[in-house]
């Protein structure tokens, strides 16, 4: 079996315990008042559950490859030292470092480092442009979550906001 069928495998079964928990538990514990309500807390995860098993089991059973293509595009192991798996481990410590630096340093400094430093790490040279999209970009995520949905998200370092 090709390695994308194996993680489509393991994604199945991820989904279906997250699926268990979603249908199952998440509703038990809900107030009375609450379960009057049309959307509860579980419905985007029971959204997320289906598409994503629909999605693995497509991949699982062959669905999204067409016919006459060949299998060129799977991920050949005995040639891993030819793909770009530096890359995809830096962007990982990356995320990493990101969440951990998250509130030392604020939001924003937090996400223009990680967006900026992301963006250097796949290849982006053009520092200007670089610098501009990833100051836009967190200084309308950090307004779109706390002015417009209300969600309190500290965008200076902890040392600066009395924290």
């Amino acid at each position: 079996m090709a390695l994308d069928r194996w993680l489509a495998l393991v994604i199945l079964l991820i989904c279906l315990a997250y699926g268990y928990a979603a249908y199952f538990t998440m509703d038990a514990l809900l107030p009375p008042i609450m379960k009057r309500s049309p959307i509860w807390p579980s419905s985007f995860p029971k959204v997320l559950v289906i598409g994503a098993i629909l999605l693995s089991l497509s991949i699982l059973l062959g669905l999204e490859k067409s016919p006459d293509k060949s299998d060129a595009a799977d991920i050949n192991l005995s040639r891993l030292h030819e793909y770009k798996v530096g890359q995809a481990v830096l962007l990982l410590v990356l995320m990493v470092a990101y969440a951990l630096l998250l509130r030392p340093i604020g939001f924003l400094a937090a996400t223009f480092l990680f967006l900026s430093v992301g963006s250097f790490i796949l290849g982006e040279r053009r520092f200007g442009l670089m610098i501009l999209v990833a100051a836009i970009a967190a200084g309308t995520v950090w307004y779109l979550v706390d002015v417009v949905l209300g969600i309190f998200l500290s965008p200076f370092p902890m040392f600066l906001s009395g924290g």
